[in-house]
This record gives structure tokens, sequence and C-alpha cells, in this order.
């Protein structure tokens, strides 16, 4: 089955079984493995994408539902030249990771919660990240991460 749709700004189109979910289309297809899977229950959110702007466990959806959707993975975020996404500067500068499993699902989900709340409290921000899990970090300095690359997407 032909799926057409945009991906980190780029038309294309997936040749893949029904019930293909987007995560394996992404990974699979396209070679984006950036988006990881992690528990394929849309528990953990280490899938997470963008899908028309909003945060999405790509676990969770089949890749038949995107057709004419525009997709954003964690590749599409840095700009052409290499320059990272404020928020991907954020979770290195404020050191947002340790394993770096779940990072891209988190970066992508901070950025939908940046976009969506912006000028988010700290207490927003853990409960807008509360789909994510990292189990290696404490959380606190991904709270830094979120709030230093929110003030860095508004300047």
């Amino acid at each position: 089955m032909p799926v057409q749709m945009t991906v980190n700004g780029q038309t294309v189109t997936i040749d893949a079984a029904p019930h293909t979910l987007l995560v394996q289309a992404l990974r699979e297809h396209l070679k984006l493995t950036g988006t990881h899977v992690g528990c394929d229950t849309a528990q953990c959110g280490a899938c997470t994408v963008l899908v028309d702007g909003r945060a999405v466990k790509s676990c969770n959806v089949l890749v038949g539902q995107m057709a004419g959707a525009s997709i954003s993975t964690i590749e599409g975020l840095a700009a052409p030249d290499g320059t990272m996404h404020p928020m991907q500067a954020a979770f290195k500068e404020c050191h947002g990771l340790q394993c770096g499993f779940c990072t891209p699902g988190m970066v992508m989900s901070a950025v939908h919660l940046c976009k969506t709340h912006p000028g988010a409290t700290e207490a927003q921000i853990r409960e807008g990240l509360e789909g994510n899990i990292c189990r290696c970090t404490g959380y606190q300095n991904i709270v830094r991460a979120v709030q230093q690359g929110a003030a860095n997407m508004t300047a």
C-alpha cells in the first residue's frame, strides 16, 4: 500500500503493508533510526515524532494513517548546515541525557511542549513530559534543558 507523506521536509512515498507501524516505516523504509523503539506499547515515548506539529508516539499509529501528513523526526530538527535545534543544544549543554536512548523522543516532546505552552513552568514541563520515560536520569537536567531550550526557541 503506497502512502505519500512529507518527512523532514521531503515528500516520500512508502510502500508498506497496512499493518506497518509508523516507527517501522521511519526506521526500516526510510532508515531514520533516531526514532527509537522502546516498549511497543506507547508507554515510554522513545518513538515520539511530530505529526503535523503534534507530538505522536509512532509505535501507536499505522503508516497508512499518515497519508498527506507532515512528519518531523529528530533527524529533521537540525538546520541543513548541521546547526543543532535550540532544544537539541540545550539537552547537550544541560546534560539532559545519559545513555541517550530516550533523548530523541524527549526532545521531540519538549519541542511540541514549548510550542504549545511557551513559558511553561517547571511543573508544567514535568507534566508535559510524563509520557516519556528516562531510566537513567532523575529528570532534573532534562527539565533544565527544556527550560533553556524554550528560552532559546523564543530568543
